[in-house]
């Protein structure tokens, strides 16, 4: 594991970073004898990768209720054409 004084540390934030990534972690020695551990830590996924919730409908139901939906909700757009443009 590599130690760096603070004052290296503060010089090179971005070097000790890469290394922390790179070989898992790093150590920062203060002058009075203080040491830290600068670690990664290791992103598991995307932030938007979320579980499905299951509903127990089949694709086809789904897209039936889908259309269903999208029929019964043209009524409150009156005087609308396809594109949201007055007819």
């Amino acid at each position: 594991m590599k130690v760096y004084s603070y004052s290296e540390a503060r010089q090179q934030l971005a070097e000790l970073l890469n290394r922390a990534r790179r070989e898992g972690q790093v150590e920062i020695r203060r002058r009075d004898g203080q040491t830290f551990v600068v670690q990664a830590l290791i992103a598991s996924g995307s932030p938007l990768d979320v579980p499905g919730v299951g509903n127990g409908l089949s694709r086809g139901e789904a897209v039936q209720l889908v259309r269903e939906s999208r029929r019964s909700s043209g009524r409150f757009a009156k005087g609308k054409t396809r594109r949201g443009r007055s007819s």
